[in-house]
């Protein structure tokens, strides 16, 4: 949350955001609070600033709460396949954006990106190695 204020600028920018976005009610002060851990992000913020910034790392971070599901979910290797070709690809971009940049949340950001591939290879590992069932070769 603290990089998506940083991208607005300023707590004043962060206010008028959610201000323009859910209408009156929050202040320099509030989202001060905020980052300081004084008062929580809502769901409310979290939509706010990154549909705002045009970046998604906490929703993507929650969605990856779903990938994170036993090999055992009726998935595929298709599927595995499909999220490799997907997760490098962001990581791809993610590394050029930050080779670009003198910006330290283009380098977080793609440090995440590594990690999602990371993570489809592993499944599609895990999926590979695990012994096959019912008229499989063994």
């Amino acid at each position: 949350m603290k990089s998506l204020v940083d991208w607005l600028g300023c707590y004043d920018a962060v206010a008028e955001t959610f201000n323009a976005r859910w209408g009156g009610g929050s202040s320099k002060g509030t989202v001060s609070k905020k980052v300081s851990g004084n008062l929580d992000w809502t769901v409310a913020d979290v939509i706010a600033l990154e549909d705002a910034a045009g970046r998604y790392p906490v929703t993507r971070m929650l969605a990856r709460r779903l990938e994170e599901r036993p090999v055992d979910d009726g998935g595929s290797l298709l599927m595995d396949g499909s999220s490799i070709a997907k997760e490098s690809g962001e990581a791809i971009s993610a590394i050029l954006a930050a080779e670009q940049s003198t910006c330290a949340d283009e380098r977080a950001q793609a440090i995440k990106e590594i990690d999602d591939a990371m993570f489809a290879m592993r499944r599609a590992r895990a999926r590979l190695e695990k012994p096959i069932e019912n008229g499989g070769a063994e």
